[in-house]
């Protein structure tokens, strides 16, 4: 799987991506860099990373979703290109428009850094293939703009076309305002796009992806992603 990672200024997850697809998982990585336009024709996948894009002035993901490179990735995922944004490039990818939704300050207007556990809702996109569904995933998370946001109109629009990839729950799988860290909507942690090749999640996966740290429960998405290409 030939994978692209997008470096923003404030990125600070781009290494921990780069580090899982290329040294773990053995896939072909390369930087693609805010002020190009690069050719992804030949790519299988691109990966926006966490972190804090232009300082997260404006507003989270505002001012990276007008950068060079979104023309590029806005392209390729239009084109049917798989496309995965990790807490800051979710945000990007939200205010890209190429997803519905958007981020708002954690309800409990901390930052908050923990490990949470997030059910997987749907198995039937490129990202989840290799998963059970209702299967209970340990990831972290670190954000301070972390709670989603739609209409509750169009949240029934998200779950009945599928589009809710990952909720927020306790460590047997069960979906309270108690297992919802930061207040999101339907404790929504993650969504696709109609077509399910574009995801955006808050929590990490490349966090819990090395077999030399504690979990490698977000492995599972990453592995998913090679059995699909």
């Amino acid at each position: 799987m030939k994978c692209g990672i997008v470096v923003f200024p404030g990125s600070n997850c781009d290494h921990d991506c780069d580090y899982i697809l290329k040294n773990v998982l053995n896939q072909e990585t390369h930087w693609l860099w805010h002020k190009e336009e690069p050719n992804l024709e030949s790519f299988d996948l691109v990966v926006l990373p966490g972190g804090f894009s232009y300082g997260d002035y404006l507003r989270a993901g505002a001012i990276a979703s007008f950068s060079p490179v979104m023309s590029s990735v806005i392209r390729f995922a239009n084109s049917g290109g798989k496309v995965l944004g990790i807490c800051n490039g979710f945000q990007v990818l939200l205010e890209s428009g190429l997803l519905p939704g958007t981020l708002i300050q954690n309800e409990s207007r901390k930052f908050i850094c923990k490990n949470v556990s997030v059910r997987i809702e749907n198995t039937s996109t490129p990202y989840t293939l290799n998963c059970e569904k209702k299967r209970v995933l340990k990831i972290p998370i670190a954000h301070h703009h972390g709670s989603y946001y739609t209409d509750p109109v169009s949240l029934k629009n998200l779950e009945d076309k599928g589009q809710i990839l990952f909720r927020y729950c306790d460590i047997s799988g069960n979906v309270s305002a108690d297992s919802n860290p930061n207040g999101s909507v339907g404790s929504v942690a993650g969504v696709t796009n109609e077509q399910k090749n574009v995801m955006g999640m808050m929590p990490h996966p490349e966090r819990c992806a090395d077999p030399q740290l504690t979990g490698t429960d977000g492995q599972l998405i990453f592995k998913s992603l090679i059995a699909n290409c």
